[in-house]
């Protein structure tokens, strides 16, 4: 039988079909309270001028290092910078059809990030230009993003309801208008606010009251609103479900 090491000198990986790994980045935030996914114009073939999902081939690195490099080429944003390091990122699903990239069989992993503000982006190397775009407007693009995308926007949906996802839409301090404001962006209905406000307030370490306010918009039309900031909960128990579902938070 032969040792490990009499295997690999005599292993040839070319007697299988060649695949690549490359990684996209559906990276959301909220800009003029409308939720944006940014995009990238594909400066070169397969697909160039088309709209794409920020991302690129895997280098000599792992998985997760390769999306947050990719993040921040068209965010601009520095790997290891307190600003990136505040991003929400977390893996996806991965995408294989055979046919979904033109040159060879190419698997993606796609990852989330979100984030409260980003800065405008900047084209990186391989793309010809970047913008933030509201996701209904988001259409169309490359290879199969759409539906990635579709993914990614459905997981966020979701994932307001069950855990504290929408504090990472907020700064650090913010209002209970502010948070609503998430959900609507994000959900595209409106909660109705005292049931929001209530109901985000029975939720166990969701949210934690600083005691001081703002005037930043007031809740109820009051002069002042109250300043949270995320409490130290995972999950949100009872969640907060969407307007559109019975007993929803609407």
């Amino acid at each position: 039988m032969r040792d490990e090491l009499e295997f690999l000198r005599e292993y040839d990986p070319r007697a299988f079909p060649p695949v690549a790994v490359t990684v996209d980045v559906v990276a959301l935030t909220i800009r003029d309270q409308a939720l944006h996914v940014l995009l990238v114009e594909r400066a070169e073939p397969p697909f160039a001028g088309w709209r794409a999902l920020p991302g690129g081939f895997v280098r000599d690195e792992p998985i997760d290092a390769a999306a947050v490099r990719e993040l921040a080429e068209e965010t601009g944003l520095r790997p290891g910078a307190d600003s990136l390091d505040r991003v929400h990122l977390e893996q996806l699903r991965s995408y294989g059809d055979p046919g979904r990239d033109p040159r060879m069989r190419v698997i993606s992993i796609a990852y989330l990030a979100f984030a409260p503000a980003l800065p405008d982006p900047r084209a990186g190397s391989d793309a010809a230009a970047a913008a933030w775009v509201p996701t209904t407007e988001a259409r169309g693009l490359a290879f199969d993003h759409d539906a990635i995308l579709a993914d990614g926007l459905e997981r966020v949906r979701a994932k307001l309801e069950y855990t504290p996802l929408a504090t990472a839409f907020v700064g650090a301090e913010f209002t209970m208008s502010e948070l609503r404001g998430v959900y609507t962006a994000v959900w595209g209905d409106e909660p109705h606010a005292a049931n929001f406000h209530r109901k985000v307030l029975s939720v166990p370490g969701f949210v934690v009251d600083t005691g001081t306010t703002t005037s930043r918009g007031g809740e109820r039309g009051g002069p002042k609103a109250r300043l949270y900031r995320a409490g130290d909960a995972t999950t949100l128990q009872p969640a907060l479900l969407r307007p559109t579902r019975p007993g929803g938070a609407g």
